[in-house]
């Protein structure tokens, strides 16, 4: 399996810096490309056909910057493992909406980079969690990672994923209950479970998907879901500080 990286970063000397770090840290295994990137403009027209699993997004470039670029990223690929690099650690909160996998704070150190290169090492090689239901006579597998919510709907569970919709005979109390087996999918409502790594956002009363679609909120349980949520959030933005 090859590795595809993407380096967006204007200044050439901390983008060579980053790349040497990461052929170090995973010299030994599979090939590694490293493309470099000056602008997020010049990334956005190259991304379509690159097929890059990582990306190194600097916050501070000049154009479309780093957490901008990272939104249209989300548009197009919910899934891509995203690293944000900084030396000012003041802007990493504003990095939460677009569900980041990591960030680096500049100058880099060697040891966070190898720490890095192993999480995404179990990332990458992971087998992939899937979803098995009935769907018109047939068991089909759907990966956890691509879908965004289930909800009841009469006799059936619609669900809605990144490669369309579906709807299984299964009922809600077993989909939640293999849904809820993992940490990123909670109840907002009743009938209605999600993804917590497709959230756009959260407002008073509900949940807005990365599709755009919001899901109400149990208005009793608000509060607990807002401080799930977050706490989710907090968990998985791991803070180098």
């Amino acid at each position: 399996m090859e590795l595809r990286f993407a380096v967006v970063e204007d200044r050439l000397p901390d983008a060579q810096r980053l790349e040497s770090l990461l052929r170090l840290a995973f010299a030994g295994g599979q090939p590694l490309v490293c493309d470099h990137y000056e602008s997020g403009d010049a990334f956005l027209a190259a991304f379509p056909s690159k097929n890059y699993q990582v990306v190194f997004l600097d916050i501070c470039m000049e154009g479309t910057n780093g957490i901008e670029t990272a939104r249209i990223l989300r548009r197009a690929d919910p899934d891509l493992l995203l690293v944000f690099v900084t030396s000012s650690p003041e802007y990493v909160w504003d990095a939460f909406p677009v569900h980041p996998f990591d960030y680096l704070l500049k100058p880099y150190r060697e040891e966070k980079l190898f720490q890095l290169a192993d999480e995404l090492r179990r990332v990458l090689f992971r087998a992939e969690p899937e979803l098995e239901v009935r769907i018109a006579r047939q068991q089909v597998h759907l990966p956890l990672r691509k879908i965004q919510y289930a909800m009841a709907q009469n006799h059936y569970v619609r669900i809605v994923s990144d490669d369309g919709e579906c709807r299984t005979v299964s009922t809600f109390s077993q989909v939640e209950q293999l849904l809820r087996a993992q940490e990123n999918f909670i109840v907002c409502n009743r009938g209605v479970i999600l993804n917590m790594d497709k959230v756009l956002r959260l407002d008073s009363d509900c949940f807005e998907m990365l599709d755009g679609t919001r899901l109400p909120v149990r208005q009793k349980d608000k509060n607990t879901l807002f401080a799930q949520f977050t706490q989710y959030q907090f968990r998985h933005m791991r803070r180098e500080l």
